[in-house]
């Protein structure tokens, strides 16, 4: 019924549907799989935390990484979506210095829908609005960070605590 329609057609490959090979696993019951975050800042190559290792999730708490007081900087996400469409992925994060929460410390960034991948389209890579580090003696420390990817239907596709410092240099 729908193949003689050429509007809704390009509307459905849009959106991602209809469009490629799907890539779902079988075996994975997950919709979405979170592959990687990835820190850019100008002067420093990227910082890559790769998801899919087994055990970076535990690492990631362990070992922080430095940002440098006063630089601006680009958080992005890699991820996958299997199975069934996504709706309304968000990234929350919540971020404490000491065990309390900083002032600021709670974000909800919007990522988006998406159809499932696709040969055309294998993985999704969302990047975040630039952000700019704090800078002074008081706010130089470590930080400690619990993040979530939770969707519209209020489902948690993943959770995981990570640390970072805020110093003088790299």
């Amino acid at each position: 019924m729908d193949e003689g329609d050429e509007s809704l057609q390009r509307y459905k490959e849009s959106l991602g549907l209809g469009g490629g090979k799907d890539l779902s696993d079988p075996n994975d019951p997950r919709v979405c799989i979170i592959q990687s975050l990835t820190m850019e800042s100008p002067g420093r190559d990227p910082v890559v935390i790769d998801l899919t290792t087994p055990g970076s999730l535990e690492n990631m708490k362990k070992t922080p990484f430095k940002i440098k007081e006063g630089v601006t900087f680009t958080m992005s996400a890699k991820f996958k979506v299997q199975h069934e469409i996504l709706s309304g992925l968000h990234y929350v994060q919540v971020i404490k210095r000491k065990g309390i929460r900083i002032p600021g410390g709670k974000s909800d960034e919007m990522i988006g829908s998406y159809a499932p991948n696709t040969d055309k389209q294998p993985v999704y890579t969302k990047k975040f609005a630039e952000e700019t580090a704090p800078s002074g003696w008081a706010v130089r420390g470590l930080y400690t960070v619990q993040s979530s990817f939770v969707d519209d239907d209020k489902k948690t596709h993943l959770t995981f605590d990570w640390a970072f410092e805020i110093d003088k240099d790299w």
